[in-house]
């Protein structure tokens, strides 16, 4: 069992030896009754000073049981905003990532449909020129075929001209000029002496239209009636589909 320095200290008598000249007159008069010893009086026990944990300075106090759950909540709430603190900014931080990792990927598949659109945008665009080219020119083709039908029909004498250049390119004499009907006697009236001149001969030829003429001569032949003309034009322009029209089929 163990013992607190309290109970010691309560417990200690002092020892106080017995005085010499008792023992002897007791021992002069063994009758005298032995006088009784004193009880020793109490001595108060000193209070207990703190024990300073060693290396202590002096005036050092331990915390007491306020200060350490006052040290303990501060500890507490420090931890929790910290925790707080440092979660909430992983937090931003991961959803930042993920929100731009989301919005970069809608991007690029936004710009991807918009490449497309825009690539379909040119091939309808080329497109769109393409036929607004080929309408332009099936145009244009119609308003020259109609312009040369109505000159044809108001000055018919333009075949004499057409006799006359398919002539300078086939020199030869004793040439056959095949005419359409209409045109013969305008080529007789304008055309008589040259003709005369070099031995041409008119020859009618219905399947020639008005303002053509087929001119052949030792083998040679000048195609220059308005179909042939007219094909070669288209043919220049790319096209092939058109033909003729002679104006009295208008």
């Amino acid at each position: 069992m163990s013992i607190s320095r309290h109970q010691a200290v309560g417990a200690y008598r002092r020892w106080e030896p017995t005085a010499f000249d008792a023992d002897a007159k007791a021992a002069a008069d063994p009758a005298a009754p032995e006088k009784p010893q004193a009880e020793p009086e109490p001595v108060a026990a000193p209070e207990p000073e703190p024990a300073l944990e060693p290396g202590l300075p002096e005036g050092f106090q331990l915390p007491t049981a306020d200060d350490i759950e006052r040290m303990h909540e501060e500890a507490r709430n420090s931890g929790h905003t910290e925790g707080f603190a440092e979660g909430r900014a992983a937090g931003q931080k991961d959803g930042y990532d993920a929100g731009y990792a989301e919005g970069k990927a809608q991007a690029e598949a936004e710009a991807e449909r918009l490449a497309a659109l825009a690539d379909e945008l040119d091939t309808a665009m080329a497109k769109i020129d393409e036929e607004v080219a080929d309408e332009l020119l099936a145009l244009a083709i119609e308003i020259a075929r109609q312009v040369l039908q109505h000159t044809l029909a108001a000055q018919p004498e333009s075949v004499i001209e057409t006799i006359r250049a398919a002539l300078q390119q086939l020199p030869q004499s004793h040439a056959q000029i095949r005419l359409n009907p209409e045109d013969l006697a305008l080529a007789r009236e304008h055309l008589g002496e040259q003709l005369s001149h070099g031995g041409h001969r008119l020859v009618e030829d219905d399947s020639i239209a008005r303002g053509g003429c087929r001119v052949e001569a030792s083998g040679a032949q000048i195609d220059a009636s308005m179909d042939t003309r007219w094909r070669r034009v288209l043919e220049s322009l790319g096209k092939d589909e058109a033909e003729w029209t002679p104006p009295e089929a208008e």
